[in-house]
Parts: structure tokens; sequence; C-alpha cells
């Protein structure tokens, strides 16, 4: 199903429309397809990134950690690094 648009007025610069106009041309696609998948998938990759932030800092809160020498001691080792 296709959702209803609405018209909001935004200021760009004018370097960035510029970039925004070459992709879309090289795209064969309008600046207005271009600059909503832009704020798709902002919006996405936030709700994303603010989903993990919320599960760790709950799982911080109840204890459930890994001490960081315990992390980067893992990481030497899986790379074959000193410590």
């Amino acid at each position: 199903m296709s959702e209803r648009a609405t018209s909001e007025p935004i200021t760009i610069r004018t370097a960035k429309v510029s970039e925004i106009d070459a992709l879309a041309n090289a795209m064969d696609r309008s600046r207005n397809y271009i600059v909503n998948q832009a704020i798709e998938q902002y919006l996405e990759a936030n709700a994303w990134q603010l989903e993990r932030i919320t599960t760790g800092i709950a799982a911080a809160r109840s204890g459930k950690v890994i001490p960081a020498d315990e992390v980067f001691s893992g990481i030497a080792t899986k790379h074959g690094w000193e410590r």
C-alpha cells in the first residue's frame, strides 16, 4: 500500500542539491525519489542504533556486562596481537 505524500519545505545546501541531482541523473530517478530514499535510510539506521543503545543500557544496568579487559583480550587473541 502506498503512503500518502505531504509537502514539507526544507533547506538544502546548494552543493548538496548538485550532488542529489547528479545521483538522480545517474540513477534515472527524480530528486524527490533520492531525497525520500535518503530520509528513509537515515531513519531506519538511527532507529536500529537507538534500539541497540537502549538494549545495551538495559543490559549494563542489570549487570550483564563483560569487563573491558576481557573484551580487549578477546580481540587481541582473535587477531594475534599482544596485549
